[in-house]
C-alpha cells in the first residue's frame, strides 16, 4: 500500500514559480512509475509529467521547457518544478504512482490547488 501526499500549491502571479512535492509512504518508491496530473474546472484530468523508476521523463507539450519532474527515491519524494507559470496552468495537481510490475496497482494523492492569477 502506498499513500501519497502533495504539498506546495498556492496562488502565484503569471510568470512566477512553484515547486510541488509528493511524499510517498508505505512502499519503496523505486518500484513505481510516478507522475503529476492536473485537472482544471470543466476539463478532464491530464497527465502533465511522468518519470520512470529509472529516471526517464516525459511532459505534455504545453509545459515542455517550463516544468521539470524529478524524484528522490531515497527520500520517497517526487517533485514538480513549475516555472514561467501561466493562467492556463491553474488546476488541482495530483500525484500518481503506478507499480512497474502491474498497471492494476496504482495510487492517487488528494491533490493540491495551483492558481495562477494577477
Amino acid at each position: 500500500q502506498v499513500q501519497l501526499v502533495e504539498s506546495g500549491g498556492g496562488l502565484v502571479q503569471p510568470g512566477g514559480s512553484l515547486r510541488l512535492s509528493c511524499a510517498a509512504s508505505g512502499s519503496m518508491l523505486s518500484r513505481y512509475t510516478m507522475g503529476w496530473y492536473r485537472q482544471a474546472p470543466g476539463k478532464q484530468r491530464e497527465l502533465v509529467a511522468g518519470i520512470t523508476s529509472g529516471g526517464g521523463t516525459n511532459y505534455i507539450d504545453s509545459v515542455k521547457g517550463r516544468f521539470t519532474i524529478s524524484r528522490d527515491n531515497a527520500k520517497n519524494l517526487v517533485y514538480l518544478q513549475m516555472n514561467s507559470l501561466k493562467s492556463e496552468d491553474t488546476a488541482v495537481y495530483y500525484c500518481y504512482a503506478r507499480a512497474v510490475y502491474s498497471s492494476l496497482v496504482d495510487y492517487w494523492g488528494q491533490g493540491t490547488q495551483v492558481t495562477v492569477s494577477s
